[in-house]
């Protein structure tokens, strides 16, 4: 579910990071944003439910929330985003623990007994999600170019999206 998902991810992140670039308009953009965030939520509520996996939902229910947050933002004409830079500063924060719990093994599965293994490249990940989500914030507020989060943006949906689902997805593992 969750490698279906970020593939599903990518084709918001690349409209978005166009849209940044000055390519492509607000509401098509904040359309595809709102879609994929709707999709994102059912997903993490199978995750959870389905799957019995809640660490995994966890992260993908704050992706899924500030993706239709975002949709929401550019399909209605928001011109003050800040609240979009606070919802992605909170999924930083989130993003920062996973990348923690990853890097060094802490979490516990729903059975109690199996630990999150130590996942270098999903800590990597996290991390890069970490610093997408500040970038957010920060062109929200003025702060940051949004032409350094389009960039991210573009290159993530390839580094952290694609080649880590159809890795997985086709070879059953991870680049490191």
């Amino acid at each position: 579910m969750t490698l279906a998902l970020l593939v599903l991810i990518s084709i918001m992140w690349v409209p978005v990071g166009m849209f940044f670039l000055g390519f492509g308009e607000a509401k098509s953009t904040g359309f595809v944003s709102m879609v994929v965030g709707v999709l994102v939520v059912i997903g993490a509520i199978l995750q959870a439910a389905v799957f019995t996996d809640p660490f995994t939902a966890g992260l993908l229910f704050v992706f899924g929330v500030l993706y239709m947050q975002t949709g929401h933002a550019l399909m209605t004409g928001v011109e003050d985003l800040r609240t979009v830079g606070n919802g992605a500063l909170l999924v930083g924060v989130v993003c920062a623990v996973y990348a923690y719990l990853f890097a060094t093994g802490g979490g516990i599965k729903p059975d109690g007994k199996t630990i999150i293994g130590v996942t270098p490249y999903l800590a990597f990940m996290n991390l890069t999600f970490v610093v997408i989500c500040f970038t957010v914030t920060g062109v929200t507020y003025g702060k940051i170019n949004p032409k350094v989060a389009a960039t991210m943006f573009l290159v993530l949906s390839f580094t952290c999206l694609l080649v880590p689902a159809f890795g997985l997805m086709g070879y059953g593992k991870l680049p490191f």
